[in-house]
């Protein structure tokens, strides 16, 4: 996973989606961010779980979300990027 801060994401993610509350991610993504330190896991396989993901679909991990293994070249909220 590729480090990335709460306002550097929101600012990306809002601009390639002009549709999208900022105020909204940015109040999940904490969160989220908050559930990943508590331990939160993906509600179908059990794995820790994708801060970015989580905030704007359901909480659950990369994969899970996403369909794919390789998470290497995608973003995670900085403060628990851990993988």
């Amino acid at each position: 996973m590729v480090p990335i801060s709460i306002e550097a994401f929101v600012n990306k993610h809002c601009k390639n989606n002009p549709g999208e509350n900022p105020n909204q991610l940015r109040k999940n993504l904490k969160q989220v961010v908050k559930d990943k330190k508590n331990g939160e896991t993906c509600h179908n396989c059990g794995q820790e779980i994708w801060a970015i993901g989580s905030a704007v679909a359901y909480q659950g991990c990369f994969s899970c979300l996403t369909g794919e293994a390789d998470s290497s070249g995608d973003y995670e909220i900085s403060e628990v990027c851990w993988s």
